[in-house]
């Protein structure tokens, strides 16, 4: 179900970036959007790891400097049947972690040094096991793709926005006025449209990553625990990285603002701890 409200949204997003670029011109609009949007998502396929990664001042690490991160990460990808992962450490005392890469050959899983501090052994796991899900099913390059669309949708909006500012000029005449209301919808309300679907893709995506990572990890308690500590803790401490970055992570960094609870990339955590744990009792009832 969550794949298929993803696709379908996707569809959405797609249908604004068309109707954004037929607003400002015409036909040439919409050639010169989907050219645009083509160009952009070239672009994040190829970069969006590295610049998520800058976003969040992640550094590499290898190995020998942290074997039990290491073992735990390798346990999570060989559950997942998915190739090792690079590992990157965040230097922040905020608890949390996400993934990123275009495919699982190329992922990358990184993790605050507060997470690897408050968690044990079995939530970091499992909040492991939730990354690899995002890479095992694709959400890193979909994700990619979706702010891509809606970084490009909000571009034609500020393009929008200088004609309409010129075109202001010439009043009615020639039947412009019309024009002038179409170019500032497409200023104003398309962006605002772009970023609900982002949210409700990004949304749909963390509860199919909760879903699969429970059943990789095997332990749907440890990674709802795992949900309740970050999710505590993010609410009384803001992450420092870029807004634009929220979506990645495993539960919002900026939790405590007001804003972000209006326009949240991540259901409400006491809506997927009750999943996690409806899970579990269901596989009890199994047993």
């Amino acid at each position: 179900m969550n794949t298929i409200k993803t696709f379908f949204f996707l569809i959405i997003m797609s249908f604004l970036l068309l109707v954004a670029g037929a607003a400002i011109g015409g036909e040439a609009g919409v050639v010169f959007a989907l050219v645009f949007a083509i160009a952009m998502n070239f672009g994040a396929y190829w970069f969006s790891d590295k610049i998520a990664l800058k976003m969040a001042h992640a550094s590499q690490i290898q190995k020998d400097s942290s074997p039990e991160l290491f073992e735990i990460v390798e346990n999570q990808a060989n559950r997942a049947e998915l190739p090792m992962p690079k590992v990157y450490l965040i230097d922040t005392e905020v608890p949390n972690a996400f993934a990123t890469g275009r495919n699982p050959q190329n992922a990358t899983v990184a993790v605050t040094a507060g997470a690897i501090k408050l968690l044990d052994d079995r939530e970091l796991g499992a909040v492991l096991a939730h990354e690899m899900a995002h890479v095992g099913n694709r959400d890193t390059l979909i994700m990619a793709v979706v702010a891509t669309i809606a970084g490009a949708i909000s571009m034609l909006a500020w393009m929008a926005q200088i004609s309409a500012l010129f075109s202001s000029f010439g009043g009615n005449r020639d039947g412009r006025g019309g024009n002038i209301i179409g170019l500032l919808f497409v200023a104003i309300i398309m962006p605002l449209a772009a970023t609900i679907v982002r949210m409700a893709i990004s949304r749909s995506r963390e509860f199919q990553a909760d879903y699969t990572g429970a059943h990789t990890s095997g332990d749907p308690l440890a990674l709802a625990s795992a949900l309740e500590k970050l999710d505590a803790y993010a609410h009384a401490n803001t992450m420092k990285v870029s807004e634009s970055a929220s979506h990645m992570f495993i539960v919002n960094p900026f939790s405590g603002k007001s804003m972000a609870k209006l326009f949240s990339t991540h259901p409400p955590t006491e809506a997927r701890v009750q999943r996690l744990r409806e899970l579990e009792e269901g596989w009890r009832k199994l047993v």
